[in-house]
């Protein structure tokens, strides 16, 4: 049976990701080497080391994800949710803080994010949800407002972390689950316009002193250079000090002190530097490759769930690159997203492998369906000759 799906397997995937998570190995080790012994003082590869180990924990739930059949998660979507919903709320108590944000659980040596867990926890909740009320999805109150309810409930228990830039992205993959859903225009149209309303609330009324300062520094970094501006001119100056072919590997200034904390959402900057366009070309097109691919699955899916399912797998893939890319160059605030594979960040690496693997295993499905129509096919139209 397992020889059936490895022979279906979409392995332009499989080769993508781990290119991607190879390249992300690399980066991680040159952007962190300056950091970890003047910042951390420790040895040059500390940090390196530490997403090395994160790596194979990843890839083994990588082949995980692809083994599991993904039909598995409809049947387990009650504890998933709830699971997730409880390691939120136990964040929010006995969390560690970092960076201005409660968001970490302290297990030993090693940090879980629950908000990364949270993102494909809500992707398999509205995927089984949507599935299963597609005879009455344009019923608004019964089909479309519960799982509302519950996507809100995640939303903001990562929203007073405070980790805005998470709790936007899954309002943003909730988002691209609905519009494929099926749902009525016209539903979508008050759906969006709740959106556009519940963003600006909780920007008066939940956001703080310094997330405001993000968007001074933002778009008027040279006016506070020297404190909240001081990461987004770094990476303006590392961007264009690139060029077209970079400095080369290992070879960047920016990270030598000047860019806080270059091995985390500002990578891109490193890869600029000392790769130059070539380099930030080449990680664009593999998330595009991914996302495209996701899209493409989603769409020859026959089954509502597992196209769903894929669907978001993709939306969060293109959202957080989107939203870490827009960070960077100074088209968003900084957030602290990760950029998908490439950023240091064990849990989010981890979880990013797993959907993968998941994205995979309904490759194989969709492949092992659509071989068989071919084949009855051939056999009708043979039957017909006869």
């Amino acid at each position: 049976m397992l020889k059936k799906y490895f022979r279906n397997y979409d392995y332009s995937l499989i080769v993508t990701t781990m290119l991607l998570t190879g390249f992300g190995v690399i980066m991680v080790y040159s952007a962190s080497m300056v950091w970890s012994v003047m910042v951390l003082h420790q040895s040059s590869s500390y940090i390196f080391k530490r997403q090395l180990f994160w790596c194979f924990i990843a890839i083994a739930a990588g082949i995980i994800g692809m083994l599991i059949p993904y039909k598995m998660y409809k049947a387990l979507v009650k504890p998933i949710t709830i699971i997730t919903i409880l390691l939120l709320v136990f964040v929010l108590f006995f969390g560690t803080v970092s960076n201005n944000a409660q968001s970490w659980i302290d297990i030993g040596p090693i940090q879980l994010q629950p908000s990364e867990i949270a993102k494909l926890a809500v992707i398999i909740y509205l995927a089984s949800v949507f599935s299963n009320k597609q005879s009455f999805i344009s019923d608004f109150k019964t089909g479309v407002m519960p799982p509302l309810v519950m996507i809100l409930l995640i939303f903001l228990l990562i929203a007073v972390q405070p980790d805005l830039g998470t709790a936007m992205i899954i309002a943003g993959i909730s988002g691209v689950v609905i519009l494929c859903s099926g749902m009525r225009t016209k539903h979508l149209m008050w759906l969006f316009g709740l959106a556009v309303a519940a963003i600006l609330a909780m920007s008066l009324l939940m956001l703080t002193h310094v997330q405001a300062g993000r968007f001074t520094a933002a778009y008027k970094p040279f006016t506070v250079a020297s404190t909240n501006g001081l990461q987004l001119i770094n990476s303006y100056i590392a961007i264009a000090s690139g060029g077209i072919t970079g400095k080369g590997l290992g070879q960047s200034i920016e990270k030598a002190g000047f860019l806080p904390e270059p091995h985390t959402d500002f990578i891109m900057a490193i890869i600029a530097e000392e790769l130059g366009l070539i380099g930030v070309l080449f990680v664009i097109l593999c998330l595009a490759f991914l996302v495209f691919k996701g899209f493409v699955i989603g769409i020859r899916c026959k089954d509502v769930f597992g196209s769903l399912l894929a669907i978001g797998i993709a939306g969060n893939i293109a959202i957080q690159t989107f939203i870490n890319l827009g960070a960077m160059s100074g088209l968003l605030p900084v957030t602290g997203v990760t950029l998908p594979f490439v950023s240091y960040g064990g849990t989010s690496l981890v979880m990013m492998m797993f959907t993968m693997g998941v994205l995979v295993n309904i490759s194989a499905f969709v492949n092992i369906k659509r071989k068989k129509h071919k084949d009855q096919e051939e056999r009708n139209i043979a039957n017909t000759a006869n």
